[in-house]
């Protein structure tokens, strides 16, 4: 499980291991290191979701290490509360960003080739309504970036913690 600690609250995410064994590695890979301390949530939209884990406050990306497979195929659906890795046109190019889906985002499945989709490896265990409070904040554009918070949403710390029995 991991604790986000965000500038507007805390929230735990549950890992899906064995069915996203690479992306929840990779995650983890991320969150060890510090990597994602101090990066912001950069694209927010309302009844969609919310990204981060790539951007600084600046709006400078981070860099990361190498992309990752896609692991759409894992049967797990974009619902409201899942984590999904970011990526761009190219299917294996997730590297650090993530999103939570506010709201169920069928359309973001893997449906085959022509519609490879977005990798969900984990699910928000407590603290959803602090998503909701992101995905309800005001955005802008800024640094060539469009639905920007006006206010940075800042992720202070990304660790590993037990679950709570």
């Amino acid at each position: 499980m991991l604790e986000f600690k965000t500038s507007k609250g805390t929230f735990t995410v549950q890992l899906f291991e064995k069915q996203a064994p690479i992306t929840v590695e990779n995650i983890l890979r991320y969150a060890d290191e510090g990597f994602f301390d101090g990066t912001i949530f950069h694209r927010v939209i309302p009844g969609f979701m919310i990204q981060g884990g790539g951007l600084t406050p600046d709006m400078n990306n981070k860099k990361g290490h190498a992309p990752i497979k896609n692991e759409a195929t894992n049967g797990l659906k974009n619902k409201r509360g899942t984590l999904s890795m970011a990526r761009t046109n190219d299917i294996n190019s997730a590297t650090s960003q993530f999103f939570i889906n506010v709201v169920d985002n069928d359309f973001l499945d893997h449906k085959g080739q022509s519609n490879y989709g977005y990798a969900v490896f984990g699910r928000i265990d407590s603290g959803m309504e602090v998503v909701d409070a992101i995905a309800a904040v005001k955005t802008g554009n800024r640094g060539g970036h469009s639905d920007v918070p006006t206010e940075s949403i800042v992720i202070e710390s990304v660790k590993r913690v037990e679950p709570k029995a």
